[in-house]
């Protein structure tokens, strides 16, 4: 690499003079505001909808172990490498992944992979500022009272007329309305900077999300059977949530979900954690602010995200019609179903719970999104020299444009799409990446230097060979598994199946089948309804449009990074 020197003996990278010659400058103001930010951007709505249903699924205490597992040996190590990948990238002048990844190796190809980290973000904020934006609404209709003396059916049919947008709630589009604030709000605070925004958001909202939780986990836990309608005591949901199940961990299936719960609730893959990391100087401790931020994660999700829905839950409705409704997923819980549960309390308290809750929700989500924003606005400013209110407010149009969609669309399934490739898909493949140039490419040694280099903690030994072959080992295993995921679920009975030569049946749900649309194809097929079949085939059409807008969007980053590498040749050229 071509060397200047300036200033007597110091000798500069080209990367560098770029950095010094840069707009984008910005720092964070406090230690606090680092690891609470950095915290909001891990705790998210999954934590309080996703790993709730998670672990309901896999039955319970069934689930616990494998989880904490996955952990320690996947989800610690992905924040380090991520906080590694960014300080290191940040004194090279890079605030986005593209060229973070180029400056651990030359080849193009890392450029390219880092695009994962800018367009998982834009997707993701694209149908996730959709979910933020009901939290702000469902707060607004529950200090309102509009789920009084409501029944679960009723309050199910003002979720599918809400999300059907069509339908005047309260106000005519209301859906489409609040979407639009919470995206101006959202680019509102992006606008600010780091840290006269974010930092301050994220110093404000954390501690309320927590007081806010531990409030309605207080009172979900003290349910008494016979009381307000209570079927059960609450603390039956912590132990069936508590109650190990050692059967578990011969269930490849309950791995594979496991691990994939903690990769989403720690926002790895996205790029995000980079490009906070990125502006941390360079002998600043990286190994205790990223295992504060996943250590305060952990304790949101698990202690407090499983001590909202599951207590409240089977004391009302039992464990069977938990089960039941985990089956739908977590909206169906938090938005069809908690209204209800909270109106057992009484109308004030009912009221309360569900400002609360919904608010809770809201700052989990807002702390979040904004954290997606980052490393696109930073790729604007760094290699396009935008200023940060024209960065922020070019966000918010790309997410609006590319939000609307599953908006207007989010029955016909076009938010699922935009959920599995780049909320899930995408996450895994750039993480697989990301780990293997980290200790394998740019190597082990250095890798681990980097870490520990200004480090406040020292990190245990282990954790060198757990990163080099251990995570590497559950990316993949995780990522093969999607691909791969058998007919129901079932492992066991598919491997039993192969051996014995009938060969592998793959679940619907699997990436190859969801590439073929295979089981819209098999619905629109096996139907003789001329109605239903011209849904099925409206869903199959927007399900390949919204395939096609993604790869679109995809393609149209890589070119600008392409563009921005060519510029950054030709003034090393001209050096």
């Amino acid at each position: 690499m071509l060397k200047i020197l300036i200033f007597g003996k110091n000798f500069f990278s080209i990367e560098k003079i770029i950095y010094f010659m840069s707009a984008n400058k910005e720092s964070w103001g406090t230690r606090i505001g680092l690891i609470l930010a950095m915290a909001g951007n891990a705790v998210g709505l999954g934590n309080f909808l996703r790993f709730p249903v998670q672990a309901v699924q896999n039955g319970g205490g069934a689930f616990i172990i494998p989880y904490l597992i996955c952990f320690l040996v996947m989800g610690i190590p992905l924040l380090l490498i991520e906080w590694g990948i960014g300080r290191h990238g940040g004194q090279f002048g890079h605030h986005s992944t593209p060229f973070m990844m180029q400056s651990l190796d030359k080849r193009r190809i890392w450029k390219y992979i880092g695009v994962f980290g800018i367009f998982s973000n834009i997707g993701i904020a694209a149908y996730y500022c959709f979910i933020e934006s009901w939290t702000l609404s469902y707060a607004m209709h529950s200090a309102m009272g509009t789920f009084f003396d409501k029944t679960q059916p009723q309050v199910v049919e003002f979720f599918d007329h809400y999300v059907s947008v069509n339908h005047t709630v309260l106000l005519p589009f209301e859906a489409v309305i609040f979407y639009i604030l919470c995206l101006f709000l959202n680019v509102y605070i992006l606008s600010k900077g780091l840290s006269q925004g974010i930092e301050k958001v994220a110093k404000i909202l954390m501690p309320l999300l927590i007081v806010f939780g531990i409030f309605l986990a207080i009172k979900s836990l003290s349910i008494k059977a016979g009381e307000q309608g209570a079927t059960f005591d609450g603390v039956m949901g912590l132990n069936f949530l508590w109650t190990p199940d050692y059967s578990s961990i011969a269930n490849p299936r309950v791995w594979l979900n496991a691990a994939g719960q903690v990769f989403f609730t720690l926002s790895i893959g996205m790029g995000s954690v980079h490009c906070f990391a990125s502006f941390v100087k360079q002998n600043d401790d990286i190994a205790l602010n990223s295992m504060t931020a996943g250590w305060t994660n952990e304790f949101v999700e698990v202690v407090l995200g499983s001590s909202i829905i599951i207590p409240v839950a089977i004391g009302y409705l039992g464990i069977d019609k938990l089960k039941e409704l985990a089956e739908l997923g977590g909206l169906a819980i938090g938005f069809r179903t908690m209204p209800y549960l909270f109106d057992q309390w009484g109308h004030i308290f009912g009221a309360v719970a569900g400002v609360m809750w919904f608010g809770l929700l809201f700052f989990a989500g807002i702390t979040s999104s904004l954290a997606m924003g980052m490393p696109v606005m930073s790729f604007m400013k760094d290699e396009y020299g935008f200023s940060q209110k024209k960065a922020a407010y070019t966000f918010g149009l790309i997410t609006l444009l590319l939000g609307l969609p599953t908006v207007f669309f989010f029955k016909q399934g076009v938010f699922d799409e935009y959920d599995f490739w780049t909320g899930t898909v995408s996450l895994f493949v750039f993480a697989a990446a990301e780990t293997i140039l980290f200790v394998w490419v740019f190597g082990m040694k250095k890798g681990w230097a980097e870490i520990s280099r200004g480090a406040d903690i020292k990190l245990p030994v282990i954790y060198k060979y757990i990163m080099k072959f251990v995570t590497p080992v559950f990316l993949l295993a995780v990522f093969f598994g999607a691909i791969f995921k058998p007919e129901k679920n079932d492992w066991s009975g598919a491997f039993s199946k192969l051996f014995s030569g009938e060969g592998w049946s793959l679940d619907n749900g699997s990436i190859i089948k969801q590439i073929l649309n295979s089981e819209l194809r098999e619905k629109i097929a096996a139907t003789s309804d001329l109605v239903l079949r011209e849904e099925l085939q409206e869903k199959l059409f927007l399900s390949i449009g919204a395939k096609i807008l993604l790869a679109t969007v995809f393609l149209v980053i890589a070119f600008f990074v392409h563009k921005a590498a060519k510029r950054k040749n030709i003034l090393t050229s001209h050096q």
